[in-house]
């Protein structure tokens, strides 16, 4: 209305140019054919069905804070749409499963928490949403350090890990059950997952992940030293830049996104990434029990991970196990 009204609008429309134009017989044909019409009709019905997707917004990188996945919580709390990200250099409070601490020295990592609002995911598919979190980093990582496809591995339920030679450089998945001597798995990151109202008509879900990018194997902290690594030290201690990570996460975040939004979820590569399938795992229950399992694979339903009892009378009968946590992996398969 305000632009109607204009002087110099108001003016461009009444100069005698623009009248004589509208006005010829070429200009009234073309705006009365019907093939215009049909295509204006379709344009317009185009625009209108184009369907919403998550694509991430607000995003904050902060120097330091306790947690990014309380400063997301308290986004979501206060009505931010999805996707929202908050990225730190430094994390003093922040957190991992069962309530383990996560460090990293200010810029050797890439901290991060985003928040979601899935009322478009079935309460029992909010794992999926974790996952292909998991997976975009995975693809981002690889990308960053020059390492080769699927080296990045998923170790269930949330950690991302590599599988490394005695030096620390990763392995070629292609050739990880040639080359046991030596070789183990070690965490490279973790996935933190913490829900809100799934099921009801605010649903919030927060996925938190830290990743050790730019961390020189000589700066581990000692006690670390042989279970942990970063894509430095997986890449011959090549430099990773965090900004080209984080480009690389975001970018493909979006689209994995964008496809789960659709109804679809990328369990082949899921799947695949699985260090775990078939061997045997120390397997950590939630009342603090070990037991020794071959891990089969995981389900895609439920995002279970699918275990046999090798000393059971029927060593091939499989079960589930929905809560747990694998605690040592042999590259020996069975």
């Amino acid at each position: 209305m305000t632009a109607a009204s204009t002087p110099g609008t108001a003016t461009a429309a009444s100069t005698p140019a623009t009248a004589t134009a509208a006005s010829t017989p070429t200009a009234a044909t073309a705006a009365s054919t019907p093939t215009a019409a049909m295509s204006a009709e379709a344009a317009s019905k185009t625009i209108a069905a184009e369907p919403w997707v998550p694509s991430i917004g607000r995003q904050e990188r902060f120097a330091s804070v306790g947690s990014t996945n309380d400063v997301v919580r308290a986004w979501l709390a206060a009505g931010e749409p999805e996707i929202c990200l908050a990225l730190a250099d430094e994390q003093t409070a922040g957190r991992g499963r069962n309530g383990r601490t996560w460090t990293a020295p200010a810029g050797a990592g890439l901290l991060l928490s985003l928040g979601f609002r899935p009322t478009w995911l079935a309460p029992d598919r909010a794992w999926r949403l974790a996952a292909t979190v998991a997976l975009a980093m995975a693809d981002a990582a690889e990308e960053a350090a020059g390492l080769p496809d699927r080296s990045v591995r998923l170790k269930w339920p949330n950690d991302l890990v590599l599988a490394v030679e005695e030096s620390g450089r990763a392995l070629d998945p292609q050739g990880l059950d040639a080359a046991l001597a030596g070789a183990s798995v070690r965490k490279l990151g973790g996935v933190l997952g913490e829900s809100e109202g799934l099921g009801s008509e605010d649903p919030r879900l927060i996925v938190g992940i830290g990743l050790n990018a730019d961390w020189p194997a000589a700066s581990f902290p000692p006690e670390l030293a042989t279970t942990m690594t970063s894509l430095r030290a997986a890449g011959g201690e090549r430099p990773v830049d965090p900004a080209t990570l984080l480009d690389a996460f975001t970018s493909r975040l979006e689209t994995r996104v964008e496809v789960l939004h659709g109804g679809r979820f990328d369990v082949a590569d899921w799947v695949e990434r699985q260090v775990t399938t078939g061997r045997r795992v120390e397997l950590l229950r939630p009342d603090g029990a070990v037991e020794v399992v071959i891990a089969r694979g995981v389900d895609s339903v439920s995002g279970a991970l699918r275990v046999s009892d090798p000393a059971a009378a029927d060593p091939d009968a499989e079960r589930y196990v929905v809560v747990g946590e694998i605690r040592h992996v042999r590259l020996a398969a069975v």
